[in-house]
């Protein structure tokens, strides 16, 4: 999924007690802490370059992704991390586990939309690499359906704040 959907899925679905913006950052983290990285990285030092919108083989013949990339993707997207860090907060902070659920929620939504070919879910990583070849988010069988998950999720969390406050 792209890193937009996961951010509005986030604070669609976790997002609505209070805690909006945290879990709009939270749905797109694990994105954020690999991809967003590097592109920040790429930016500081001048070495960011642009030729359209990517496709794997364009990524394919760019410089290779650094391998702390692919480290930081099983890292944010295994739910053993995932619930790891929530137990933790939710020890310290209660109220703040309901818009971390983003996180996991957002691997769920990666795991079966990314190939083997590019970045697969390791749902279980650091105990097993196991992953699935799954449809790419880009195809218009998942693509268009996403976007009218997110329109139909947004218009229900207005109608709901609508009849909430009358």
């Amino acid at each position: 999924m792209d890193t937009l959907s996961h951010a509005l899925w986030g604070k669609g679905l976790f997002g609505y007690r209070g805690h909006g913006r945290l879990a709009l950052i939270i749905g797109a983290m694990p994105d954020l802490a690999s991809f967003g990285a590097l592109f920040f990285i790429k930016i500081i030092t001048g070495t960011l370059s642009y030729s359209g919108i990517p496709n794997l083989e364009s990524l394919k013949q760019l410089e290779p992704i650094p391998q702390w990339v692919y480290a930081m993707d099983n890292i944010t997207h295994s739910f053993i991390v995932s619930f790891a860090v929530i137990g933790i907060v939710y020890a310290l902070k209660p109220k703040l586990t309901w818009p971390l659920l983003a996180w996991p929620f957002h691997i769920l939504l990666d795991f079966p939309f990314h190939t083997k070919e590019f970045f697969p879910v390791q749902l279980f990583w650091p105990l097993t690499s196991l992953s699935v070849d799954g449809i790419s988010w880009s195809h218009p069988a998942v693509w268009y359906p996403n976007v009218a998950g997110i329109i139909m999720l947004f218009i229900f969390r207005y109608k709901k704040n609508l009849f909430n406050k009358l």
